[in-house]
């Protein structure tokens, strides 16, 4: 054999012994062992098979989410697909609102609702859920909020601006020609006829009813307690039924996890059934 032959030779029994099936396992142990130290010093997270959602700014209707607003569609979205998701076990809305759009508030209380026929949904309150932000939440499993959370502000409202006056001044006028004598109602350019007034009155009480009797229904609420549309904050809120527990999102989330819902005895004519106890437009609230 050659001296170059024997290189060869030689060469090759090295790279065979170095590309071996014991080297390729014990390099496929190594880097499995890497990866298990990585994942032991990532910080456990808490929220494994808890979807949060948030729900932060003025609620409105509509597929929307930023500069200080948020839709119902963007948040029933994800509320839909985190209750159709097997991996999520439970749903914790993280409720950061003044309010908003009633219709806004009933459309997202549909997917809520949808929602909880499947899993739990807690709520979390950060600084402010008020008006439309409460109705949303009255309806999750358990609302938990902090002690100086602003809540409450079961109310509807509708504003009216009249600049008449200014358009004057700066030598305006305006012409309107209408189909009906309702048609321009609200128009910046005038004020609001008694007749008018009467309208757009009976338009706001009949919300603020549906609102309000919803909300005591839901919660069990005293109506006396919270038709003024006071703001109510957190610790005044627990004493009247409006929140459940005091905590922030992490405590909710652990919360969630633990939740069994209640089971009442129905008894039939033949069996006994196990039903679960669920919470069966311009206005602002």
């Amino acid at each position: 054999m050659s001296w170059l032959e024997h290189e060869i030779t030689s060469t090759r029994k090295k790279r065979s012994r170095k590309f071996s099936p014991l080297w390729f396992a014990a390099g496929i142990f190594i880097a499995l062992v890497i990866i298990a130290s990585f994942v032991i010093l990532i910080p456990y997270s808490g929220s494994e098979g808890v979807s949060v959602i948030r729900i932060e700014g003025t609620i409105v209707a509509g597929d929307y989410s930023g500069g200080g607003y948020v839709g119902s569609e963007y948040v029933g979205s994800r509320i839909r697909s985190a209750a159709d998701d097997p991996l999520i076990e439970a749903i914790v809305l993280r409720v950061d609102s003044p309010g908003g759009s009633p219709a806004g508030a009933q459309e997202i209380i549909e997917d809520i609702e949808y929602a909880r026929t499947k899993k739990p949904v807690f709520v979390s309150m950060g600084d402010m859920a008020t008006s439309a932000a409460y109705h949303v939440s009255s309806h999750a499993d358990r609302i938990y909020a902090n002690r100086d959370t602003m809540t409450g502000g079961i109310g509807t409202i509708w504003t009216f601006y009249d600049v008449s006056r200014s358009m004057q001044l700066e030598g305006v006028n305006v012409s309107v020609v209408k189909s009906g004598e309702l048609k321009d109602l609200g128009s910046q350019y005038r004020g609001l006829t008694e007749d008018e007034y009467e309208y757009v009155q009976k338009m706001v009480d009949d919300s603020f009813e549906l609102f309000i009797n919803d909300v005591v229904t839901q919660r069990n609420l005293n109506r006396e307690d919270i038709e003024e549309a006071q703001l109510i904050r957190g610790e005044d809120a627990y004493d009247l039924g409006l929140i459940d527990e005091f905590g922030n999102l992490f405590t909710t989330i652990e919360a969630v996890k633990k939740y069994e819902r209640p089971v009442t005895f129905s008894e039939g004519s033949e069996n006994v059934t196990f039903e679960e106890t669920g919470n069966g437009t311009g206005i602002t609230i």
